[in-house]
Formats: structure tokens, sequence, C-alpha cells
């Protein structure tokens, strides 16, 4: 499978079936160019063994190139349980072999966890300068038996997990295979590996992870984190949906809101605590200003009927501007919303996903933030839950009222609860606070009309109200 012909194939048949994948980022339309940028060799196929691999590849469309991490597996026959998962068959000079994506079979997963279960070490076969891979145990954590069910987790857009362990199964873990590797540290691994040592029962607890090599297609070499495994909560829900049961049912919000402030006020603390944090200054202010007048006139372009707001919009940037300084900066959770909370039963809440916006640069995503960013994120979560469901409504019905007291009850019990366990009400730097929502409904308002046009009301609405004279809530 590995000399030139082998790897042409090979190369055909991904470039087919990558673009369809949805964690594929540059949809589009076009082709995309690819380069192998290294890879791995965990089995041989032998018998009826199947061959494992973890390929490197690199994927141009339009000038914008990722690294994508597809692990494979090469089986002599078909394999009916795994026909999803089929990406093709490749004419070897041996036998043809049915080539699958990795996570969806189980001889990929027990390989895979084996690195962070016994610290070993993975390499191509022309050793470490096709690739490298290695497991890493989080201190004091053990890694359950690897022969065990498995089934990749449904519905994600960035990254592959694997929930491995069944019914009943005391320890089951999460395998989060990351899709786009970029070299550095990923902070899905980084932030729970300080937050788990620290203690912090509001995050899953990290497992442990597998960190790699892969050559870029200049020739340099990278270095970054290929995949986490942590504890997975069974039975556990995310807010997400208990939000859009309870608006169904008419039902209130206030007391998950309020756990929901307290969880994240916990994560925050001890993010503050574990971390380094730097004091806010007036140029931490003017690079903030400057990123939100770029995103107004981003919006304003994307989406004309924004245009009746950019006065007022102009204005709050240049609030920002005159602010006489911001609060600290620390590390936070970079994507906070309610499907990034899970109600872990008598553990209570639960925070996950820490990876931030895979396709920004990771050293962006570990950088030091106002706490004030994940806030604002959950209160558009809130205002995007309570609205979803009376999309094409008209104004004067009675339901969309109803929309808007559920959302400001459950935003005020949150921030309530958050001000009240670190101590500081978020709602004493209002002006940062309703720029950052402004900031994150911009950005809603573009991705709505190009994805989902029935459902650009729900930002539209909130830039119309964050920007009344009144302010926001």
């Amino acid at each position: 499978m590995t000399g030139p012909r082998q790897a042409a194939a090979l190369c055909e048949l991904i470039g087919a079936w990558l673009p369809r994948q949805r964690w594929f980022a540059a949809k589009g339309g076009q082709d995309p160019v690819l380069e192998f940028s290294g890879g791995l060799r965990l089995h041989r196929p032998s018998g009826s063994a199947p061959g494992v691999t973890v390929h490197f590849v690199s994927a141009t469309v339009g000038g914008t190139r990722a690294t994508y991490q597809l692990p494979l597996t090469y089986h002599p026959q078909p394999v009916p349980e795994l026909e999803h998962a089929l990406i093709g068959v490749l004419d070897t000079e041996e036998e043809p072999l049915w080539v699958y994506d990795g996570p969806h079979d189980p001889a990929f997963v027990r390989d895979w966890l084996a690195l962070v279960a016994t610290g070993a070490e993975a390499l191509a076969d022309e050793g470490p300068a096709g690739g490298r891979a290695v497991g890493v145990r989080q201190p004091g954590a053990t890694v359950p038996d690897l022969d065990r069910p498995a089934r990749v987790l449904s519905g994600e857009q960035s990254n592959t997990s694997v929930i491995v362990g069944g019914d009943g199964d005391p320890d089951p873990v999460i395998l989060k295979v990351f899709r786009i590797v970029q070299p550095g540290a990923n902070p899905d691994v980084a932030v729970p590996s300080v937050l788990t040592g620290a203690g912090c029962g509001r995050i899953p607890r990290l497992t442990g992870w597998i960190e790699g090599e892969w050559v870029e297609p200049d020739g340099g070499r990278a270095h970054g984190h290929l995949t986490s495994v942590s504890e997975f909560l069974p039975g556990s829900l995310d807010a997400w949906r208990l939000a859009c049961v309870a608006i169904e049912n008419g039902e209130s919000f206030t007391g998950q809101a309020r756990g929901i402030g307290e969880a994240t006020a916990a994560v925050h603390a001890a993010l503050a605590e574990s971390l380094p944090s730097t004091p806010g200054d007036p140029g931490t202010l003017a690079a903030l200003a400057d990123h939100l007048q770029q995103r107004l006139s981003w919006a304003l372009e994307a989406v004309p009927a924004l245009h009746p707001h950019a006065e007022a919009a102009w204005r709050t940037v240049e609030a920002v501007r005159r602010l006489p300084s911001p609060p600290r900066l620390q590390r936070i959770h970079g994507d906070l919303h309610l499907g990034q909370v899970l109600d872990a039963g008598p553990r209570g809440w639960v925070l996950l996903d820490f990876e931030g916006e895979p396709l920004r640069p990771l050293d962006d995503r570990n950088r030091p933030d106002l706490a004030l960013r994940d806030i604002a994120g959950m209160l558009r979560s809130f205002d995007y839950a309570a609205r979803h469901a009376l999309l094409g409504l008209d104004g004067s019905d009675p339901r969309v009222a109803a929309a808007d007291s559920w959302a400001a009850e459950a935003a005020q019990a949150f921030l309530d609860a958050y001000a009240a366990t670190v101590g500081h009400d978020p709602r004493e730097d209002e002006v940062l606070l309703r720029a950052l929502e402004l900031d994150k409904a911009l950005y809603e308002a573009v991705y709505e009309t190009r994805n989902r046009p029935t459902w650009v009301q729900i930002p539209y609405s909130a830039v119309t109200r964050l920007l009344a004279p009144a302010g926001h809530g």
C-alpha cells in the first residue's frame, strides 16, 4: 500500500470522499488539491486481520489549506457492518482492499486507544521521518479495558468522537479524533488537562491524549495533538435540548440557567487560578475595537438588511475604544453555548469541548481572552433557544413575547448565579458585554444568511435589540 501506484489510487479515493464529510472545512464545490503529509502504520493487513494506518493529508481549496487526520482500515473482504464508513476499494498488487473510515472500525479504535493505555509509539514504515504518534496518560488516570463496544457519536461538525464502553460499563470513555490538525497545543487537551489536574469537577475528567508529528507540504515538520480521551458521562443531556423542551412545554428555565451560571463561573475561576492571566490595557481595547470594526464591515457587506443599524453599531465600536481599561484576560472556554454544557445528574452541570473554533490558528485559541466572551456566547444561546421554534410568526403573536420573557429570565438567572459565584457581576461591564454579544450576533447573521436564510431573523432581532437606545437587557 506504500508504492507510488497505490498511493495515487488511495489519493484518488480520498479526494472523492473527503469533500462529502461534515467536518471538511472548505465546502463550496471546488475539488481539493491533496498532498500526503506523512502517516503512521499501526498494523499491516494479515490474513483476515485488517490493516490500520493514519494519514495526514493536506487539502487546498481556493488558496486555503488545511491538514486533515484520516485514520483508515483496510479489509481483504467487504465488512457489511462498516458499509456506511466505506471510502472505496483499493486495487493493490496482491489483492483488492476495502478501505474504511477508521473511527467507525473497532480495529482502529483498539489500536489507537492502546497507545494511550501503554504510552506506546506508532511510526510510519520509513520511521520518524514519515510521521510519529505517542500516547500520553493524564497523571492518575487509568485507561479501561480496550476490548469493549465502541460507537461513533453522530452529529459532530468538526471532529469524530467514539464512545468506548457499552451500557452499564462503569468507566466509559470518549475518544475524540481531531480531524483538522495544526502545529501546537490543542486547547481541548491543554485546558482539560489543567482542570483535571486541579480537581475541577465541572468538566469530564481527561484520561489522556495522543500527540504526533507529520510533514507539512513545504517539507517542515509539525507537532501537535491528534486525539483526546476523556471521561464519558452516560445519561447526560445537553442544555440545548433541555432548553428546547422547556420552551415547547412552556416551562421556565431559570433553575437550569442558574446551575449553568455557577458551573461557568467555577470553570472560569479554576482557569484563572491554574493558568496565567494578564491585566487588560488600552491596547487590548484597541485590538477588540478593531476586530469589531472588521466584523461589522464584513457583516454589512454580506447582509444588506443590517445597514439601518450601521451608525449605532459604529457607536458601539467607538464606545469600546474609549473605555479606560478592560477586565483581566484569562483562559476561557472560547465557544460556549448551551450545546457545550451537559446535565450530568448528581454530578451537576459540566462544560465540554474546549477546542474553540477549529479553523482559527491555535496561537489565537490559546491566548488569554475576556471571560465576558463566554458569557456573551451563552446569552446568545438562550436567545437562539427561545426563538428558533417561533420562526415565521408575526411579532404581535403572544408566543413571541413569551419567548422574549423566557430568554430574558434565563439570562438574568445565569448572570445572577455567575456574579454570586465569582464575586463580580458581568453586567457592570455593560459596554463590553453588549459589544461581545453584538459581535456574536453579527457573525450569526452572516452564517444564517449563507446557510439557513429562514433563521436569519433570530440574529437580526438580536442586533436590533442590542443597538436600541436603552442598550441590552
